[in-house]
């Protein structure tokens, strides 16, 4: 039985995210994420116009008469959330934790997906995967994957991007659309994300906080790595140890920028201080002129 509290939570996401869908994001989901190909529909008698290669020979040797295929889209599409819920999703400086913002996000891309009859699958994982939710449609099944997001309970704190990658490209054989969503505070995963960005298509959205950028100036501060428990002090007040702490920040997210760019992987970025409605808006207005 899941708690009252719990359910009145899930309840004001459905309600925020599902109006995003109606009112902001109507039709941009179907426009940019296109379907797997071509299926037969029916044969129908030619009419002039029609292309010739279209001619299906065996119906029109049997009838005496011309008929042409008629194909269309293949629509349907799998979109799984792949959702980073290490130690270090579970901080925030500002309006929410970085886990939160992933549990709106998944909410929004969901509810996308099943408006457009599409099938939605989760995978949490850590160092290693810990929940995998097959892709299935449905309202039912869309609430089950935010209450997923919002109250699972990691059993281990580190982050293991390629391990994760490897256990999608062996469970899931169709091509997908994957949302991988991670703060990307991990090393050496640039060659799983190839890999899988040829099988599927892969939108790595980046999720950060500001006190992961900059440090204010409040003095000595306690601090503690949420993956390797690690702690120590630092001396916000000393203009170095800001610097130094906001120059390896920007190295960081140039070098993760830069795996993106040279792997040609679509990318977010999100932050808890910000709108991901409008870093949404970005990123399908991005594929939209790229389709164009």
């Amino acid at each position: 039985m899941i708690p009252s509290e719990v359910m009145a939570h899930i309840r004001r996401i459905q309600i925020r995210t599902s109006r995003m869908v109606n009112e902001v994001l109507s039709g941009q989901y179907e426009s940019v994420f296109k379907g797997q190909g071509m299926e037969f529909k029916e044969v129908r008698e030619y009419v002039p116009g029609d292309d010739i290669r279209s001619i299906d020979w065996n119906v029109t040797a049997r009838t005496g008469h011309p008929h042409v295929k008629l194909m269309v889209e293949e629509r349907e599409l799998t979109v799984m959330l792949m959702v980073d819920m290490s130690g270090s999703g579970r901080f925030g400086s500002v309006n929410r934790f970085k886990n939160e913002l992933a549990a709106e996000l998944c909410a929004v891309l969901a509810f996308s997906a099943i408006k457009n009859n599409d099938k939605v699958g989760l995978m949490i994982f850590t160092d290693e995967v810990e929940l995998f939710v097959p892709p299935a449609k449905g309202r039912k099944h869309v609430l089950r994957v935010i209450r997923e997001v919002l109250y699972y309970e990691p059993r281990r704190t580190g982050t293991n991007i390629p391990a994760a990658l490897h256990y999608l490209n062996g469970v899931v054989k169709r091509r997908a659309v994957v949302f991988l969503i991670s703060d990307f505070m991990a090393n050496d995963y640039e060659a799983a994300l190839r890999i899988a960005n040829k099988k599927h298509d892969v939108i790595a959205t980046t999720i950060t906080d500001p006190r992961e950028e900059s440090l204010p100036d409040v003095g000595w501060v306690a601090v503690r790595d949420a993956e390797s428990g690690r702690e120590s002090l630092i001396d916000t007040h000393r203009a170095g140890v800001r610097q130094a702490y906001a120059q390896a920040a920007r190295k960081r997210n140039e070098s993760r920028n830069e795996v993106f760019r040279r792997n040609r992987i679509d990318a977010m970025q999100l932050r808890t201080d910000g709108s991901y409605i409008d870093e949404l808006h970005r990123f399908f207005l991005m594929r939209e002129r790229r389709l164009a």
